[in-house]
């Protein structure tokens, strides 16, 4: 039954923004749909910006990029800093074979450095910002100014989105029916409950 899963792999390193991927991420592993694997560059234990210590189950070395599905990336200063380095190949190997790849927050910019967003609409937490962080961007004329904005295969989101971030990704994935997942989004994001 495993193998029939969509394998989605979550990237994650020191000072990642844990709640930035908290609404999305029980969602899609209580499917049984999806697979979710924890990985970091090196394999090793990494702790949140919230002090959370996880333990991936797997390293950057150790993936098969066919396998790959999916890729969440969640934000953190890191990014912003430039010290995420090593994930290049595996993103754009992702990007080129139509797989999807969620990023929220500084994660967004990295992205951008990569001219991924260039010539598809995306969103981050502010067009200036991710120009000063992404100085080769040149994908302005697609900037939305949204929570959250999905286009073929890419998701972006604010910082301050992550309940948009999760519903994009939802959508994206066929999680649940449309209305399902709307009732869901107004639960936690207006919390609203709709019987």
């Amino acid at each position: 039954m495993n193998d029939l899963k969509k394998k989605v792999y979550v990237f994650l390193f020191n000072g990642f923004s844990d709640w930035e991927i908290s609404y999305l991420t029980p969602e899609l592993n209580r499917s049984d749909k999806f697979e979710l694997i924890y990985f970091t560059a090196d394999g090793n234990t990494v702790t949140s910006i919230g002090g959370l210590q996880v333990k991936p189950a797997a390293s950057l070395d150790k993936l098969k990029f066919e396998d790959i599905d999916f890729v969440i990336l969640p934000g953190g200063t890191a990014w912003e800093k430039g010290e995420i380095v090593g994930i290049d190949m595996l993103l754009r190997n992702v990007f080129d074979r139509g797989k999807i790849i969620a990023a929220i927050c500084g994660a967004t910019t990295y992205l951008a450095q990569l001219g991924l967003l260039n010539n598809l609409k995306h969103t981050s937490n502010d067009l200036n910002y991710l120009k000063a962080i992404a100085p080769d961007y040149s994908g302005s004329d697609n900037y939305q100014s949204l929570l959250a904005v999905s286009d073929e295969n890419i998701i972006t989101a604010s910082g301050i989105a992550p309940v948009d971030f999760a519903r994009e990704v939802f959508k994206k994935v066929e999680l649940k029916p449309d209305d399902e997942i709307e009732k869901w989004f107004q639960l936690f994001k207006n919390g609203i409950w709709i019987g």
